[in-house]
């Protein structure tokens, strides 16, 4: 599916982690180690944060070429310090090659990325579509179940409740897809920030669900869908139906768990 990484703590080049650890991200899209594929090339995108108090929001980059081809890539992460950022490699699950289809999506001061699926997204788009709040329809720019979720738990409360809400966005989604789609219902590993804090999450509606990993170091801390190094015991496994919330300086761990009480249109 896909492969991402985050970083918070002391302001770091994004090429110290994207493209120079023995499992770099970009090592990942062209040969992943964990999870369903090893090749990850439709497509890449970095957020990262300033310290500037007046620009609270993220800046993208993002493209279509398989990140191990981009020229700008490597430059800008040679050029790049930030004390948060997020970086995605990405697999389709069915969806275009596009701009508008690639991580992290970003509204205001949040952005976010997913590795996963909803199944069978393409049977129940537009149900899918009518989950999304009208007020923030008008930032739907790609076609993706990703984006989709990441908007309607901006609907459901992400700006007070950010773990709460991505997992009642969740829910709905999942509910989706097991009253219209196909199995498997829900895939879902995550991270997603309002450029002061990091959360991530990981969960799935069978035993399969994808990988994620965080690492604490002497500076901050790395989310990653797998280990950047030949460190395993630096690395620690999120485990399913567990969300995390990432500070500089410490971990908080939460339940994360679909909403039973969620009831799909049945239309």
């Amino acid at each position: 599916m896909c492969r991402f990484l985050a970083w918070t703590g002391a302001p770091r080049f994004l090429d110290e982690l994207v493209l120079d650890q023995k499992q770099s991200l970009v090592e990942q899209s062209r040969n992943a180690l964990i999870g369903k594929t090893p090749i990850n090339a439709d497509g890449f995108g970095l957020a990262w944060y300033g310290d500037h108090g007046d620009r609270s929001t993220p800046c993208l980059y993002k493209d279509t070429h398989p990140a191990w081809s981009d020229p700008n890539l490597k430059q800008l992460a040679q050029h790049i310090k930030s004390r948060l950022f997020l970086a995605h490699v990405r697999a389709s699950t069915g969806m275009a090659t596009s701009r508008n289809n690639c991580h992290p999506f970003a509204f205001d001061n949040w952005c976010f990325m997913h590795n996963g699926q909803a199944g069978g997204h393409e049977l129940f788009r537009q149900k899918l579509e009518m989950l999304i709040p009208t007020e923030l329809y008008g930032s739907r720019f790609g076609a993706t179940e990703s984006e989709a979720i990441f908007l309607i738990a901006l609907g459901h409360g992400l700006q007070t409740d950010p773990i709460g809400a991505m997992a009642r966005a969740v829910a709905e989604v999942e509910a989706l897809a097991e009253a219209h789609g196909q199995i498997p219902f829900m895939r879902f590993a995550a991270c997603w920030s309002d450029g002061k804090r990091l959360f991530a999450a990981r969960m799935a509606s069978d035993r399969f669900a994808p990988s994620l990993y965080v690492c604490t170091c002497a500076t901050g801390h790395i989310i990653s869908s797998e280990p950047l190094d030949d460190g395993p015991e630096k690395w620690v496994e999120i485990k399913a139906g567990t969300a995390i919330e990432v500070t500089p300086d410490k971990i908080i761990h939460h339940a994360f768990t679909a909403d039973s009480t969620v009831t799909p249109d049945a239309a």
